[in-house]
């Protein structure tokens, strides 16, 4: 590898370091850092924070003035070219005399898609892609996800005994895993555009489905599926200010709920639950990039037999809670071994007294979001 190609990469690991501090506020746009460099010294610096503000490349060249002329912009982001709440960023790279920008990744958005890189070539501008393209496109897997496929990143978080375990028999769950995992569980929320589960998980759980996090900038949507009208307007859910989608079937009976509370009606599959490809396109509509699903054995089973979990988060406890445990998962019944799910661990850790683990289906492996 030569010299060159190890400082493109130094600088642009500065630019996702950077883009990464939009973690919690950014959605839902994507998230982007951008680094200036003058003569092998970094002149300028910038992320985007939140949308409707200034993106990453706007941040990056007032800081570094009049050094910009000339030099090297890094961004993880392919730089817009249409304007939406704020100006083109290939324009100001142009304005601003840049003679070279490193992209890492080409932007998703049909309304960019490559047409940010031929502007700044159109102008004499030198441009460079696909610098750590995939670290680049897992940061902002959710926003891929909903551009290329319309439909967001889907989460599935499971917590569960060491033997598989959910729940005892008596149905008593709260708590399987420690005070550290719960609050690792938070940080997920907070970065995430919705929160997925049901009706019999927050009657369950007593749930309100909201992320308590010092970073926490935005509430996530609350999308509760509902189709049998469980759900009274009484409970902690919709004591909270943050909004909630109750997607209901047709002839779901309703009764009235707060002001905060939309209803969503879609369609019941060939087995009578709600479709949920449908959902997923709908949450995309509305611009979710990622979904974190909190739920049973029968939604999660659903998903998984869907092929809609892009990746699970399984919170395993030191503890053994016995045959007659609730499971952690609702299958079918598998004849051979070809028809098993296989998942690829991607992280193993310890959360407090908990393990972690993080895991991609094998499906999904393939995909050019991965």
């Amino acid at each position: 590898m030569t010299s060159t190609a190890i400082n493109h990469q130094h600088y642009m690991q500065r630019a996702l370091e950077l883009a990464a501090l939009g973690r919690f506020s950014s959605m839902p746009n994507p998230m982007v850092g951008c680094v200036i460099v003058a003569n092998g010294t970094i002149v300028g610096e910038g992320w985007h924070a939140r949308a409707g503000e200034p993106h990453a490349e706007v941040h990056a060249l007032r800081a570094a003035g009049g050094a910009a002329q000339g030099a090297t912009a890094y961004v993880t982001l392919e730089p817009c070219s249409h304007y939406g709440r704020t100006p083109p960023c290939a324009d100001a790279l142009v304005a601003a005399g840049i003679a070279h920008v490193v992209v890492a990744l080409e932007d998703p958005n049909p309304l960019v898609s490559g047409q940010g890189i031929a502007r700044l070539r159109e102008h004499g501008i030198q441009v460079t892609v696909g610098v750590l393209a995939a670290d680049a496109r897992r940061l902002n897997e959710g926003f891929v996800a909903r551009m290329q496929r319309q439909r967001p990143w889907l989460q599935l978080k499971m917590a569960a005994s060491l033997d598989g375990k959910t729940a005892l028999a008596n149905g008593q769950s709260q708590w399987i895993t420690g005070v550290d995992a719960r609050g690792d569980v938070h940080r997920w929320r907070a970065q995430s555009g919705a929160i997925l589960s049901t009706a019999a998980t927050v009657l369950a759980d007593n749930a309100r489905l909201t992320a308590r996090h010092p970073a926490v900038q935005q509430q996530p949507l609350r999308v509760i599926i509902d189709s049998q009208g469980l759900l009274s307007a009484d409970l902690p859910l919709f004591k909270e200010r943050s909004p909630v989608l109750l997607v209901h079937a047709a002839d779901t009976p309703l009764v009235a709920f707060p002001e905060q509370v939309e209803r969503l009606v879609l369609p019941r599959n060939d087995a009578g639950f709600i479709a949920l490809p449908e959902l997923l396109r709908e949450l995309a509509k509305r611009q979710i990039n990622r979904v974190w699903t909190e739920c049973g054995a029968g939604l999660a089973g659903a998903l998984l037999q869907t092929k809609l979990v892009d990746e699970l988060v399984f919170y395993l406890a030191p503890k053994l809670m016995g045959a007659a445990g609730a499971s952690l998962l609702n299958l079918p019944r598998y004849t051979a071994m070809e028809q098993v799910p296989e998942l690829t661990f991607t992280d193993v850790r310890q959360v407090g007294s908990d393990l972690r683990i993080i895991a991609v289906p094998r499906w999904a492996q393939g995909d050019e979001l991965l």
